[in-house]
C-alpha cells in the first residue's frame, strides 16, 4: 500500500490548481457571499437555491447505501462478534468524555466573556420561536430510542434515517457473520458494491462547488449582513470557542494518539469547506468515511464510529448550546445559579441525541434545553433567529471535526490504526473527486 500512495503522490501533485476541489469549492464560496451581497434579488431567486439544495440532496441520495455498506462490510468480516460491541462502547465512552469537555468550554467562555451582558436585544420575533419549541417538547427520550426502531426497511433507507440504517446494518452484519462460508457471496457483492457507491460519491463532489455557490449566495442575500452585525460579539465568541475546542481538546487528543491537528484538517479540508458552502455536516459524511479508511481507520471502526457520531458526538451544537443559553440569560437579565447551569450540562447530554435527524436540530435542542432550565428563557431564543443560519455553519464544521479525531482515536484505541498509512497520507494532498484514485485507495 505504501508503493501505491507513493506512486499516486506525483500525480495528485501535478494536478493544475484550478482542478484541485478544496480550491474550487473556496473560489465558488467566495462568488457566492459577492453575489449575495450585491445582487441579494437575483441570490434569492428559487434557481440559485436550488444549487445548494441539490448537492446536499445528492449526497443525501448515498448516505443510506454507504452506511449499509460499510457497516455490513466491516461486521461481516470479523471473526468475533465481541469485537463489535467492543468497538461501540468505546465509542460511546469517548463520545460522551469530549462531549462533556464541549459542553464545559462552551460554560466557562460565557461566564468569562458574558457575551449577552448588557444586550438591548428585541423580542419582535417571538412568536417564531414557537414551532422550534414544540418540536423540542414533542422529541422526549423514549421517543428517540423508539424512533431508532424503523417501521420498515425500505422506509429507514426511503427517508435516509441514519440511525435506523445503522441499526438494521448491524443486525445485517451479525447476520451475515453467523452465515460462515456461505455469506461469502454476498459479502463480496456488498465490497464491490460499496466501491461503486465511492465511485458515484467521487462523481458528486465534483458539483461541490456549484452547491456551495448557491447555497453561500442564498445565505448572504436572504439574510444580508445585517443580522451578522447586530449580533457580532456571540458570532465572534461561538467561533473563538469552537476554535479553541478544536485546537487546543482535540489538538491534545491527536497528540496523545500521536498525530498533528492541524495536518489532520488540512487532510479534511475539502469536507470542511464543502460544510462551510452548505451548512449540512451530512454533505461531507460518505467523503469524510472513504477518506479515514485511507488514512489507515479499520472499515469496521469507521463504518461504525462515523455513523454513530453524526448523532452522539455533535460537539459543536454541544458548545453552542451551553454558550446561547448563557447568552440569552444574560440579555434577559437572567442570573443562572451554579445549580441551573449545572442542569444546562445534564440536560443538554439528553437533547443533544434526542434532536439528532431533526431539520434545525441545534435551534430545537436549544429549545429544549431552555424549557428545563428556565421556562421564561425560551423567548428570547428569538434573538438568535436571524444569526442562527451563519452559526449552523460553525456547528457543522465542529461535529465534523469531532467525527474525524473520534474515528482516529477508537481506531488507536482498539489497536487498528495503521500509523504508517496515517503519517504518509497526513504529509500528501489526495482529491477525493478523483474517481480513479477514490475507488484504487478507498
Amino acid at each position: 500500500m505504501a508503493a501505491t500512495i507513493a506512486t499516486e503522490a506525483p500525480a495528485s501533485a501535478a494536478k493544475p490548481w484550478y482542478r484541485v476541489l478544496y480550491v474550487q469549492v473556496l473560489i465558488a464560496i467566495l462568488l457566492g457571499a459577492l453575489v449575495g451581497w450585491l445582487w441579494p434579488t437575483l441570490a434569492t431567486n428559487d434557481w440559485i437555491k436550488a444549487l445548494g439544495d441539490g448537492f446536499i440532496k445528492l449526497i443525501k441520495m448515498v448516505i443510506a447505501p454507504i452506511i449499509f455498506c460499510t457497516v455490513v462490510s466491516g461486521i461481516s468480516h470479523i471473526q468475533d462478534a465481541k469485537k463489535v460491541g467492543r468497538i461501540g462502547v468505546k465509542a460511546l465512552i469517548y463520545f460522551e468524555i469530549v462531549s462533556t469537555f464541549a459542553l464545559m468550554i462552551g460554560l466557562i467562555v460565557g461566564n468569562v466573556v458574558r457575551p449577552g451582558h448588557g444586550f438591548g436585544g428585541s423580542m419582535a420575533n417571538a412568536q417564531a420561536v414557537a414551532g422550534y419549541a414544540k418540536q423540542a417538547e414533542a422529541q422526549k427520550s423514549v421517543d428517540f430510542f423508539l424512533h431508532i426502531i424503523p417501521d420498515t426497511v425500505v422506509g429507514a433507507f426511503a427517508q435516509g434515517e441514519i440511525l435506523q440504517v445503522l441499526l438494521f446494518s448491524i443486525l445485517f452484519g451479525f447476520a451475515l457473520m453467523g452465515l460462515g462460508e456461505r455469506g461469502h457471496t454476498i459479502r463480496a457483492f456488498i465490497d464491490d458494491a460499496a466501491h461503486a457507491i465511492f465511485g458515484v460519491i467521487a462523481i458528486v463532489m465534483k458539483v461541490a462547488p456549484i452547491g456551495a455557490f448557491g447555497a453561500m449566495a442564498f445565505t448572504i442575500g436572504k439574510f444580508g449582513t445585517g443580522a451578522i452585525l447586530n449580533l457580532i460579539g456571540l458570532i465572534a465568541t461561538f467561533y473563538v470557542t469552537a476554535a479553541l475546542f478544536v485546537f487546543v481538546v482535540l489538538g491534545v487528543i491527536a497528540r496523545i494518539v500521536g498525530f498533528s491537528i492541524l495536518k489532520f484538517l488540512a487532510y479534511i479540508k475539502d469536507e470542511l469547506l464543502i460544510v462551510l458552502g452548505t451548512s449540512s455536516s451530512e454533505s461531507a459524511l460518505p467523503s469524510l468515511m472513504e477518506k479515514l479508511e485511507r488514512l489507515g481507520c479499520s472499515k469496521s471502526v469507521v463504518g461504525l464510529v462515523v455513523p454513530t457520531g453524526y448523532s452522539f458526538n455533535l460537539d459543536g451544537t454541544n458548545i453552542y448550546m451551553t454558550l446561547a443559553t448563557l447568552f440569552i440569560a444574560q440579555a434577559l437579565g437572567f442570573d443562572l445559579t451554579f445549580g441551573q447551569q449545572l442542569t444546562i450540562l445534564l440536560v443538554a447530554m439528553l437533547t443533544s441525541k434526542g434532536a439528532s435527524g431533526i431539520t434545525g436540530a441545534g435551534f430545537i435542542t436549544l429549545a429544549a434545553t431552555l424549557a428545563v432550565v428556565d421556562p421564561r428563557l425560551v423567548p428570547g431564543m428569538a434573538i438568535l433567529l436571524g444569526i442562527d443560519k451563519f452559526m449552523s455553519e460553525c456547528r457543522a464544521l465542529t461535529n465534523l471535526c469531532g467525527n474525524g479525531v473520534a474515528c482516529v482515536v477508537v481506531s488507536w484505541w482498539e489497536g487498528e490504526l495503521n500509523k504508517e498509512k496515517l503519517h504518509a497520507n497526513l504529509n500528501k494532498q489526495v482529491d477525493p473527486s478523483d474517481v480513479e484514485t477514490a475507488l484504487t485507495t478507498g
